[in-house]
């Protein structure tokens, strides 16, 4: 590589990515509660601007007839919330050194466990990048509909620029995503109170969908009996979305301010009254305004251009029908809903990496995943994340609506094995524990916990059911595959771990004796001169140069050169009928290897210095080096033979004068015309 393409290289990572951080240097600063709700709390408070359009959707199917049943759906949501949210704030009291739920459940339930809801947590991780950013540029091209064909692009450029931000290691600021969260929350609240004030003075706001009737061409329209318990519980399980990122107190307690537990308790409180708060009300106004939506637009009756008219989603019919359709209002709550849903899929940015580097230092992900790059992040976590996320988008052409059902199994996943360890965390508590009153807080504690567990088991149950046909399936398979290959990667190291220990209390050096020392030929040029010089100075049992006859006519002319050179070490011709180098040689070298002792196979190579000028040559040596360290006994060594452009100045040229290399020599003269 040049010097020039060096240069190049340096200053456009350096643009990118920033001067690198010394390892140490500090990255965080400890949290205040103000601060740490818009950090940890994005998430779950802008899943509020999806969760309710997912309920609707999904009782669109059967009917605008089953459209009353949403706020009962809501109140079992806002139930379901009000339990996890509960007994997480016993997980950030029992576990203040954080880890969330793949702590809980390794350490109270085994490692094969925590695992799974590793595995789990990875896969949702994905989905919370495509999920957000998805419905994030919904919203964007709800106030701007031109934008409608170029949704996945734009999709696919939030979650890259996203990807460049946290390789810069721009950690979470609080400040910086103070301002939009409670910008959104406050949008929000504003929104459904003006709203519902409009609507006890007899001015009730009326969405624009509202005229729309439902083309009733689904196949599960008028449903009843079982068939319907299923279409409310789908509804119910697509409204849990308002649930996702709950966890991510728990996962970042040691960000806090002391007292750590207390804080973030209280501020798991606090994110789940804004979150409650704003879910009921959208969900109250959505029926005040009569939003009407379906999974298909040409479903709603009157709709102008359906094919290639989207939807306006629910926050965008609502800020439209309270604040008018081309008020400040309207585009502010785009702006702010845009912007909240976008930073909260850099939760997962800020989860799945540290998560993978777990993982990996427990042996259950590669090594790489361990390592911090340039800017004290875990780069290699960040890519895979952003690669998966990208690739979901694309597939599922960045619709909410496809995506969600992909989502939430591996959150109740979690929810559910980490109430379940936190109920044996507390028996064992209460096995160690002697004071009355210490005792009756436990049972109470493990109460809360154990009503959890069955509340979010029977959850993820029924979302198991209503979405596994619907594209769950691919979750599941996914996690299982995760799962396996993670077991698979920690069996692979714990036995390359006892393969290479060392017996016994002293450790102590392998004897080896170097029996063949083998130098591939091509030409007899000053790079394969060197390479028997070296092979000389190894002092091996015997030196062999081996070519390849690959064209007659120029291994016998090499041969003959070699035989007027005067070298003391005699040239092998191996026979070629296929014109292949690797094989023949790889196959001599296996023939010359022992139990009781080791061959070194020398390679002669030139190094250039520019780019293109690699790829004039041929890179034999690279495939040869790779074949033959699969061969037991062998050790390969290059012998690098600098051109004058690899260097920084042309260097003192030494020439190489036949009959220089001897047995027992290992000094290369000079000729003195040349000095």
């Amino acid at each position: 590589m040049s010097r020039v393409r060096r240069v190049a290289s340096f200053l456009i990572k350096r643009l990118l990515l920033g001067r690198p951080l010394r390892s140490g240097q500090p990255r965080t600063a400890l949290l205040p509660k103000r601060l740490a709700l818009p950090v940890f709390a994005s998430d779950p408070l802008s899943s509020v601007a999806y969760a309710t359009q997912e309920m609707l959707l999904v009782l669109s199917v059967g009917g605008l007839s089953l459209l009353y049943l949403t706020p009962w759906l809501a109140c079992a949501v806002i139930l379901l919330m009000t339990v996890v949210v509960i007994s997480y704030r016993q997980v950030v009291r029992a576990y203040p050194e954080g880890g969330g739920s793949y702590q809980v459940v390794s350490t109270n339930l085994g490692p094969s466990t925590g695992l799974a809801v590793g595995a789990a947590l990875l896969v949702d991780y994905v989905l919370t990048v495509a999920v957000s950013v998805a419905s994030g540029v919904a919203n964007i091209v709800s106030a701007v509909p031109a934008l409608h064909g170029y949704r996945v692009g734009l999709a696919v450029a939030l979650v890259a620029a996203l990807t460049l931000v946290n390789l810069r290691g721009v950690r979470e600021s609080g400040r910086a995503f103070a301002a939009p969260t409670y910008l959104f929350v406050g949008g929000i609240l504003l929104m459904c109170v003006t709203g519902l004030i409009r609507w006890a003075l007899g001015h009730a706001p009326t969405a624009e969908s509202a005229q729309y009737s439902l083309v009733q061409t689904a196949p599960d329209a008028g449903l009843a009996g079982a068939a319907l318990v299923m279409l409310v519980l789908r509804a119910f399980s697509s409204g849990c979305t308002a649930l996702t990122g709950v966890e991510a107190i728990s996962n970042g307690v040691p960000a806090f301010r002391e007292p750590k537990s207390r804080n973030a308790a209280t501020t798991l409180a606090a994110m789940a009254a804004l979150a409650i708060s704003m879910f009921a009300g959208i969900t109250v106004l959505a029926m005040i305004a009569r939003v009407h939506v379906a999974a298909d637009s040409c479903d709603l009756a009157g709709f102008p251009d359906c094919r290639n008219t989207p939807q306006l989603t629910v926050i965008a019919q609502l800020a439209a029908a309270v604040f008018g359709a081309d008020g400040l209002g309207f585009f502010y709550i785009q702006a702010v809903t845009a912007l909240v849903l976008i930073l909260a899929a850099n939760t997962a940015f800020n989860g799945f990496p540290p998560l993978a580097s777990l993982l990996a230092r427990r042996r259950y992900l590669p090594r790489q995943f361990s390592t911090r790059g340039d800017r004290l992040v875990f780069s290699n976590g960040i890519v895979l994340l952003a690669a998966a996320a990208g690739v979901l988008l694309w597939a599922f052409d960045a619709s909410v609506s496809a995506l969600i059902h992909l989502y939430i199994l591996g959150v109740f996943t979690s929810f559910t094995l980490s109430q379940a360890g936190m109920v044996r965390h507390w028996n064992h508590r209460l096995d160690q524990e002697r004071d009355p009153a210490t005792r009756k807080r436990q049972h109470a504690a493990r109460a809360v916990n154990a009503l959890g567990a069955v509340v979010t088991g029977g959850v993820l149950v029924v979302v198991l059911i209503t979405k596994f046909t619907q594209g769950a399936w691919l979750t599941v398979l996914a996690a299982l595959a995760l799962w396996t290959v993670m077991k698979s990667i920690h069996r692979h190291y714990a036995a390359v771990t006892e393969e290479l220990a060392v017996d016994g209390r002293k450790a102590h050096l392998e004897e080896l004796r170097l029996t063949h020392a083998v130098i591939p030929v091509a030409n007899l040029d000053a790079p394969t001169l060197r390479s028997l010089a070296y092979a000389e100075a190894l002092r091996p049992d015997a030196i062999q140069a081996v070519t390849v006859a690959v064209d007659h006519d120029e291994a016998q002319a090499l041969n003959d050169e070699w035989g007027h050179s005067g070298l003391a070490i005699p040239l092998q011709t191996l026979a070629s009928p296929y014109r292949e180098i690797t094989r023949p040689l790889v196959g001599y070298v296996r023939k010359l290897s022992s139990p009781h002792g080791v061959i070194a196979v020398l390679l002669p190579q030139f190094m250039t210095g520019r780019w293109w000028e690699q790829m004039l040559h041929n890179r034999s040596t690279l495939w040869l080096q790779l074949r033959l360290a699969f061969v037991p006994g062998v050790m390969v060594v290059t012998v690098p033979w600098h051109l004058a452009s690899a260097a920084h100045h042309t260097p003192h040229r030494t020439a190489y004068a036949p009959g220089a290399v001897r047995r027992g020599h290992n000094v290369i003269s000079s000729s003195p015309d040349t000095r």
